[in-house]
This record gives structure tokens, sequence and C-alpha cells, in this order.
């Protein structure tokens, strides 16, 4: 019988090209990984691999083993869910992965409900940006992740995993209240009323940067950026100190202080999508299941409260 931590190991090689990227998927060393994967070879009788100085390649027998081993993972999970289908009440262990800004507005009333709803399921959250996130999925670290989007980026799809949104989340402008465009109407401001003063902003490379930039020089001019920094509450922070001007995503809006205000932008396609992600065929496990209904319930019952009056009367849409 093969192990299937060491045919793991080999589908992720599979996915990600080298022993280094799986050993740090893994945490674990690059040593590690190539012992276990020379095990397996041994194991299948079998040349998987082929070395070819310091770089590392599948055979076709190792590729076609990769391939196979998503169907064993997949019959492994059928298996535990056909276990558990018919027991009832939802139990054990529900592992989430939530990225920073949605834990105190989803993932916080997320553990309340469940402690509420099923006294036998016990939610666990890790913090993770959607890229680790998946990752956590993928090596059966985690059963639900919570991803955003910016829908201004071309993001490409995550591999392994089903993703359905949740709900939208549009990014604000938070400015002091005696700022120009700040005015006493909520109505959207245009980004180029934005264009001379200075900014606070995520890191290029990043999701929220890159949106913010990318929404900024499609209006014609580039943010001059005075502070860059990855916490909201630290730009919100910023924010009310210097005067400076932040575009963040709406759900990082609730508690600002009162010497601030959110505006809307007319730009709607400055928006993020909040989705949840499983891996291929476990959306219906009753744990799993039991969480993604629940997120799904929460949401419908916050939409009118997270939006603002003006945009959505005019648009009509979840935000």
């Amino acid at each position: 019988m093969l192990e299937v931590r060491r045919l793991i190991l080999l589908r992720d090689l599979a996915a990600h090209g080298t022993v280094t990227a799986v050993a740090e998927l893994h945490g674990v060393t690059p040593s590690a990984v190539s012992q276990q994967l020379r095990l397996l070879e041994d194991e299948t009788g079998t040349r998987l691999l082929e070395r070819t100085g310091r770089s590392i390649h599948l055979t076709a027998a190792g590729q076609q083993l990769a391939d196979d081993t998503e169907h064993v993972l997949t019959a492994l999970e059928q298996a535990q869910e056909r276990l558990y289908t018919g027991i009832g009440e939802p139990t054990g262990p529900l592992h989430l992965a939530c990225f920073p800004s949605a834990l105190a507005p989803v993932a916080a009333p997320l553990s309340e409900a469940l402690e509420s709803s099923h006294r036998n399921l016990r939610l666990h959250i890790t913090e993770a940006e959607p890229e680790a996130a998946v990752r956590l999925l993928l090596q059966r670290r985690a059963d639900i992740a919570l991803l955003y989007r910016y829908t201004n980026l071309a993001t490409p799809p995550h591999p392994g995993v089903e993703t359905c949104i949740l709900r939208t989340d549009p990014l604000d402008a938070v400015l002091r209240n005696d700022h120009p465009a700040a005015g006493p109407e909520r109505n959207p401001i245009d980004l180029r009323e934005l264009a001379d003063t200075q900014w606070i902003s995520a890191p290029p490379q990043t999701a929220c940067g890159d949106a913010v930039l990318q929404a900024c020089r499609s209006v014609g001019f580039t943010p001059q950026v005075r502070h860059i920094c990855t916490d909201f509450s630290a730009m919100i922070a910023l924010a009310a100190s210097g005067g400076h001007t932040v575009l963040i995503p709406r759900m990082a809006t609730t508690h600002l202080p009162p010497t601030l205000t959110a505006r809307p932008v007319t730009d709607n396609t400055l928006t993020r999508t909040i989705e949840t992600a499983v891996r291929h065929g476990t959306g219906h496990e009753p744990a799993i299941a039991a969480g993604l209904a629940t997120l799904r319930a929460l949401t419908d019952s916050t939409a009118d409260t997270t939006q603002d009056p003006k945009v959505a009367e005019n648009d009509g849409t979840l935000k």
C-alpha cells in the first residue's frame, strides 16, 4: 500500500515544480521532501523522477501517479463524507482559513453562530491571506477558506478548489472631514477629485495596492503615496492624524474615528468579491456544509447594514 503523505508530496511537486516550493508548502526541509520521494520510488519500484543537475522533473509514470493521487484523495474524502452522512448533527473540528480584514466582521460572528446552532462542531480559525489559505486547503489543514479577489485585477482562479461568491465589498475613500472632497453629501466622488492629495496605500505588488494604483491610473493620475502599510486599521490611524487619503474595502471602515468620513467612489469596478473556497467534492460534508450555510445566512442578515444607502438605492447590488 502506497503512503498517502508521499503521494501528496509528488502531487505538490507536479503542481509547484520544485522541491524547495514543496518543502515551503509543508513546512519541512527540501532534503526531507527528497527523501520521501525516493522512498515513494522504492515503494512503487518505478522511476518517478528525472534529475538533471539541480533540476527535477516528473517522468511520465510520475505524472500519471500525481494525477491519480487527486482521485485517491477525493475518494478518501468521499468515504469520510459517507461515514458521517446520516449521523445528523455535524460534529468534530471545522478549520477555517480567513484573511485579516474578515476576521472581525465574518469569522467572529461565524464562530458565535456555530457555537449556538451546532454545539458539537468546533471551529478553528487561522489567519491567512488568500494564497496561503488555498495552500492550507490543499494540504488538508483547512476545510473552508475565505478569499478575496479585486475585480479590476486579472486574478487567475485557484486550481484544485471550488469557489463561491459570498458578497461584494466595494472600496471607499476615507477622508478627514475637513477635506474638500468630503462634503456633507453621500454621493459617490470621482477619484480625480483626489489626484492632488497625498495617499496612504498598501505596498506595490499586493492585491490592494495594485487595485488602487490601477483605478487611479485608469482615470489619469498616479497617486502621490506618503505612507505604505498593509494594516487597514493603521491606514485609518494615519489618515486621522495626517489628513491623507486612503482607499480601502468598506468592510474595514465600520469603526472610523469621528474626524474621518468614508465616501463611495464613482468607479463601480473598484470592489473586491469575498469568496468561500473548499476542495473539490467536499462542500457536502456535514461540518463543511454547516459552515458554508451559516456563512451565507450571516451574509444575508447583514447585507442591509454593510452597504451605503445611496449606492444600494442606485444599483441594487449587495455590498
